[in-house]
């Protein structure tokens, strides 16, 4: 199994706003892809900033292409997230998934 781990930034003042996005369009997306095996909306708020971590977990690299486009290591964006990030990082990560 793959972990794939997004973080973005958005202003504090936002975050609810866009925790809603992430819950309505985001996380519905991911668990529609054949081959997701969960997905969470992770938020922490320091200051005047709101860090979130989508951590998605994927059967395959296939499936994580599926959701992601041929390059899975490129992150995928929303129509909505270029008016609430502070910073658009080009890629996610991916980690390999033991549990036993």
């Amino acid at each position: 199994m793959i972990a794939r781990i997004w973080r973005g930034v958005v202003p504090a003042d936002r975050a609810d706003e866009y925790l809603e996005l992430m819950r309505t369009v985001a996380l519905p997306d991911y668990r529609s892809t054949p081959g997701n095996r969960g997905a969470y909306a992770l938020r922490r708020i320091r200051g005047d900033r709101a860090e979130f971590l989508m951590v998605t977990f994927w059967e395959s690299a296939e499936s994580v292409k599926a959701f992601a486009g041929d390059d899975p290591t490129a992150a995928k964006y929303y129509d909505f997230d270029a008016d609430f990030l502070l910073e658009m990082v080009p890629s996610v990560d991916h980690f390999e998934l033991y549990d036993d």
